[in-house]
């Protein structure tokens, strides 16, 4: 599963992108179900949160859904802060 992340927003309005690969992961089932359920939780159009906050788009596999601080679910959360630490 391929699992991209864009991060927009924020103070200084930087753009951060990461890709994570699950392939060869071990944790590859957990991964693969906070990603189902971040998707399923996501927008399909993109929403802003609060002001100054971050906006997240998120694609699995080609699907691309929308989310923004502070209304994240825990899935996004954990998806988001996985795929932007450890992808490339």
């Amino acid at each position: 599963m391929r699992i991209q992340v864009t991060r927009t927003g924020g103070l200084a309005g930087h753009v951060r992108r990461a890709e994570l690969d699950t392939t060869e992961r071990v944790d590859a089932p957990h991964v693969h179900a906070l990603a189902r359920e971040a998707v399923a939780g996501g927008l399909r159009a993109p929403s802003y949160g609060v002001p100054d906050g971050f906006h997240y788009e998120i694609t699995v596999d080609g699907r691309t859904v929308h989310c923004a601080d502070p209304k994240l679910t825990e899935s996004q959360r954990e998806l988001v802060s996985l795929v932007l630490r450890e992808g490339a």
